[in-house]
């Protein structure tokens, strides 16, 4: 399976949170691939940013993986229930990652629905909502800290620019646009606050 080298990573966080959008983000759960086309991002990084956990190179065990280097997965867990992903990025050394906060599902959308909700029946805002929240993308991949620091390069979990490259169709085209502006959930971050670095994509009126 074809997917995003280290080199990717490895560039301006901003600039990857950019560039991430409209990529796959592809789970090897098992025998089941997962895949969702990933639609909104934020940028966190350490050096200049009080959003971020790592603000002023400050280690600790929770934010280990923030150090590893390009292509590295840090997954946290916040209000002791609901995992979140970041895609590390810079140089080793230099605390920096990519918050993926939305997807499009593409393959593998039953076990998707399934890790998400359970035997509950399926409802247009269940629907509307599956993998609209970096929450709700950890539990509807099944992924926890156990994947935390996970290489991402390898088998598990990795990005691709396109579903062909593992072996799907790709989706319609569709006409988007990419919109950016503050982080949600940082207020107490003072000036780092108003940073606009979350970028989504969005359809295209008309």
């Amino acid at each position: 399976m074809a997917r995003l080298s280290r080199e990717f990573y490895l560039g301006d966080t901003v600039d990857i949170a950019r560039r991430l959008l409209g990529t796959y983000l592809v789970r090897q759960l098992g025998k089941t691939v997962l895949v969702g086309r990933i639609t909104e991002t934020e940028a966190y990084i350490g050096r200049c940013d009080k959003a971020c956990h790592a603000y002023g190179y400050h280690k600790t065990p929770r934010n280990a993986p923030m150090f590893l280097g390009p292509g590295h997965a840090y997954i946290y867990l916040i209000y002791g229930m609901h995992h979140c992903l970041n895609l590390v990025t810079e140089p080793e050394g230099e605390p920096a990652a990519v918050l993926i906060r939305a997807l499009e599902p593409i393959a593998g959308e039953e076990t998707i629905r399934r890790l998400r909700y359970g035997d509950k029946p399926m409802t247009p805002y269940r629907t509307a909502h599956l993998l609209d929240g970096p929450g709700k993308i950890c539990r509807g991949l099944g992924l926890t800290t156990a994947e935390n620091g996970m290489d991402l390069t390898g088998q598990t979990l990795f990005v691709c620019t396109a579903p062909a490259d593992v072996g799907l169709a790709d989706p319609p085209p569709q006409r988007e646009i990419i919109v950016s502006g503050p982080r949600i959930g940082v207020d107490y971050a003072e000036e780092a606050r108003d940073f606009p670095w979350r970028f989504q994509l969005k359809k295209e009126d008309g």
